[in-house]
C-alpha cells in the first residue's frame, strides 16, 4: 500500500500572534485558516530554539539542540544526525526542498534531495552563508533566473535606506511573480504536477509518494513586500500591541501607563541584563508612531503573500487528485518581535513573540480530525515522530516498555545503513534518539503540560559594558556586531506551560548573590498579563510556581541528558 505523501510548510520568522486565527493583532490568513479547518490547529506551540538553525535541525530530527550540537546559526545539521529526509529517502520517497535551506550543508545530505532549488532572504544564493547553497537539483526555477534577482535588489540594498538605526521596510513594485514567495509557489505547483504526471526525477518508479519541505523565507528581514498587499492591510489599520514604557528599566522603578492592561499586585522584578541589552539595540524609543505601523504593515503583507502561496498549493494539490492523500504541516521557525515589548526582529530572549508559533497539521484519511483546536502544551520536535506515526513508519507507543525487544523496528537490516529495519519501520534504537513525542490530538498520544526551550552554547555574557564599546547610534547594525556573543552566551532555559513561564540561566555570574537570589531569573502570569510585561520571578507569594516550574525544567534536563541514547538489554540478567 502507498503511503501518504507529505508537504511539510515552513514560515521563517513567524510569530504566532502575526496570525488573526490566533491573536487579534495579526492578520488575516484565508489559507491557513482553510488548512485549520481540515485538520488540528495547536495553539501553544513553542519552539525548541528561538533562533533558525537549531530551530531547523531540532525539527529535522526531533531532537533538542543540547543533543544535536546546534545551537548556533553557525552550527548546521551535524553528520551523526539521522533526520527526516534520510528516512524519507530509505523509505522510497522523492524528496524535495524548496525555499529556504538553512539546515543541510554535507554533500551526502544534499544528495538525499531528488529536488532542491533554494531561494533565502535576498533571493537566490551566492554560497557567501553557511546553509544557502548555490544551484539547483532535479529542476530548473519556472522564473527566469534574472527576473528573481532583479525582484530582490531592493532587499539586498534594504539597509541603505533605512528609516532610523531600528527600523528598516520597503514597499516596492516589482513583478508580483518574482517576490520570493510567489516563486517558492510556483515552483512547488510545477513539482507537484510533474510528480502527479508520475515523475520521480530520475529515480524510476512514479508510484512513489512524495516527501517535500516548502520553506518560505517571509515574513523575516529584509521586511519588503509588494505594493498591492500593502494595500491590503493599511499602516493606519495595523492594531498595536499594548506596551509597557520602561520595561526595561534597569532599576525596576518604570513609569506605567494608564493604557497598560494589567498591574501585578506584588513585587515586580527588573528584566534580566540580557533583555536589557537586547533592548539598548532594538528599542524603539526614538521611533514614530507612523514608522512602527508601517513596518508591521509589510511584516503582515509578506505574511498574507505567503498565505496566498499556500493557497495556491492547496489548490493545486486538489485539482491534481492529491489533496487527501498528503499529510500536511505548516508552521514557523521561531517568531518576532514586531512591535512587542516596542521591539522587531528577534535575539535570544523568551517572550512569547520568539518563542510560540502557529502549527497547523492536516490529514483527514488518515484519522487527524478537522477543524480542532489543541489546547495542550506542544513543541515542534514533536513534529518529526508525529509524521513518522501517520506515514505508518514508525510505532512509538511501548517503545520504552517492557525486556522482550518486541518493539517496532529492532533490528537492522543485514549489514545495510538504512534507516529502517526488515519489517520497513524505522529501527527502534534510532526512535529512541528522537526526543519529540507524537501531537496529541493528531494522534492517540497523551497531551503534556509543559513545554520548554533554550538558547545558548555557554559562553561568556554580553553585557551593556560590551554594546557601549560599540559605535553610536545603536540599533539593527550593533545588533549584527554583537551576533556570534549573544548567539553563544550562556545556557538559558525556558519552561511555559498555558498559565506560565519561567526562565533561568544556571551560567548567570549573579546567580545565588546580592540581597535577591537569581536576580536574572524571569516569571510570567499568561493568565493575568499575556503580554509578559512584568517579571514576577521574586515576589514570595509566587515562591510555589517557581519552584515547581524548576522541577518541571530538572525533569526535562533529565530525560533529555543522554545526547546518544545507551544500549539497553533486552533481557533483565545474562541467564533470561
Amino acid at each position: 500500500m502507498k503511503r501518504p505523501n507529505v508537504l511539510f510548510i515552513m514560515a521563517d520568522q513567524l510569530k504566532w500572534s502575526g496570525l488573526r486565527i490566533y491573536s487579534e493583532i495579526g492578520v488575516e490568513t484565508p489559507s491557513l485558516e482553510r488548512l485549520a479547518s481540515r485538520g488540528v490547529m495547536y495553539r501553544h506551540a513553542i519552539t525548541p530554539h528561538p533562533l533558525c538553525v537549531p530551530a531547523r535541525t531540532s525539527v529535522m530530527t526531533g531532537r533538542y539542540p543540547h543533543s544535536t550540537g546546534c545551537r548556533r546559526n553557525e552550527t548546521l545539521m551535524p553528520a551523526s544526525e539521522t533526520h527526516a529526509f534520510q528516512i524519507w529517502r530509505d523509505a522510497g520517497y522523492t524528496t524535495g526542498l524548496i525555499g529556504k535551506n538553512h539546515c543541510f550543508v554535507s554533500d551526502e545530505d544534499l544528495a538525499l534531495f531528488d529536488v532542491r532549488c533554494e531561494i533565502g532572504h535576498g533571493g537566490l544564493p551566492q554560497g557567501d552563508y553557511p546553509g544557502g547553497v548555490p544551484g539547483t537539483q532535479g529542476m530548473d526555477w519556472v522564473r527566469p533566473v534574472e527576473a528573481i534577482n532583479a525582484a530582490h535588489e531592493d532587499r539586498v540594498h534594504l539597509n541603505e535606506n533605512r528609516q532610523s538605526p531600528t527600523i528598516a521596510y520597503a514597499v516596492t513594485d516589482h513583478p508580483i511573480e518574482d517576490y520570493g514567495s510567489s516563486v517558492i509557489t510556483a515552483q512547488t505547483e510545477s513539482f507537484l504536477e510533474r510528480v502527479a504526471e508520475g515523475d520521480t526525477f530520475g529515480r524510476g518508479d512514479d508510484s512513489r509518494p512524495f516527501a517535500l519541505m516548502v520553506s518560505y523565507p517571509d515574513p523575516h528581514e529584509p521586511y519588503e513586500a509588494p505594493r498591492e498587499y500593502v494595500d491590503l492591510i493599511p499602516p493606519e489599520e495595523v492594531i498595536l500591541p499594548p506596551i509597557r514604557r520602561g520595561e526595561f528599566a534597569d532599576d525596576g522603578s518604570a513609569p506605567e501607563l494608564e493604557d497598560v492592561p494589567y498591574k501585578p499586585n506584588g513585587v515586580v522584578s527588573p528584566a534580566p541584563e540580557v533583555n536589557r541589552v537586547l533592548y539598548a539595540m532594538l528599542g524603539m524609543d526614538e521611533d514614530s508612531e507612523e514608522d512602527i505601523r508601517g513596518l508591521v504593515s509589510v511584516y503582515q503583507a509578506m505574511t498574507r503573500l505567503m498565505d496566498d502561496g499556500i493557497g495556491r498549493i492547496l489548490d493545486k494539490l486538489e485539482v491534481l487528485g492529491m489533496l487527501e492523500d498528503t499529510i500536511i504541516v505548516f508552521t514557523a521557525d521561531h517568531g518576532d518581535f514586531m512591535a512587542e515589548h516596542n521591539m522587531a526582529v528577534k535575539g535570544g530572549v523568551f517572550y512569547d513573540c520568539l518563542t510560540r508559533v502557529p502549527l497547523v497539521l492536516s490529514f483527514p484519511d488518515g484519522g487527524v480530525p478537522c477543524g480542532e483546536i489543541d489546547e495542550s502544551m506542544v513543541n515542534t520536535v514533536d513534529i518529526l515522530p508525529t509524521l513518522l506515526e501517520l506515514q505508518g513508519l514508525a510505532r512509538f507507543e511501548g517503545i520504552h516498555d517492557g525486556w522482550t525487544g518486541k518493539s517496532s523496528g529492532v533490528e537492522r537490516n543485514g549489514t545495510s545503513d538504512s534507516t529502517l529495519a526488515d519489517d520497513g519501520l524505522v529501527i527502534g534504537e534510532l526512535l529512541r534518539r528522537i526526543q519529540g513525542n507524537p501531537l496529541p490530538t493528531a494522534t492517540d498520544a497523551e497531551p503534556r503540560i509543559a513545554a520548554y526551550s533554550e538558547y545558548g552554547a555557554g559562553g561568556p555574557p554580553v553585557k551593556m559594558k560590551h554594546v557601549e564599546e560599540c559605535e553610536k547610534p545603536w540599533g539593527y547594525r550593533t545588533l549584527i556586531e554583537t551576533l556570534w556573543g549573544r548567539e553563544a552566551q550562556g545556557r538559558r532555559k525556558m519552561v511555559r506551560t498555558v498559565d506560565w513561564k519561567y526562565v533561568t540561566d544556571p551560567m548567570a555570574e549573579e546567580a545565588g548573590t546580592g540581597d535577591v537570589v537569581d536576580p536574572e531569573d524571569e516569571l510570567y502570569d499568561l493568565v493575568n498579563d499575556p503580554w509578559e510585561l512584568y517579571n514576577v520571578a521574586h515576589d514570595p507569594k509566587n515562591a510555589g510556581v517557581v519552584s515547581e516550574m524548576r522541577r518541571l525544567l530538572a525533569e526535562w534536563m533529565i530525560e533529555t541528558e543522554d545526547s546518544e541514547p545507551v544500549a539497553l538489554p533486552r533481557t533483565i540478567g545474562r541467564s533470561r
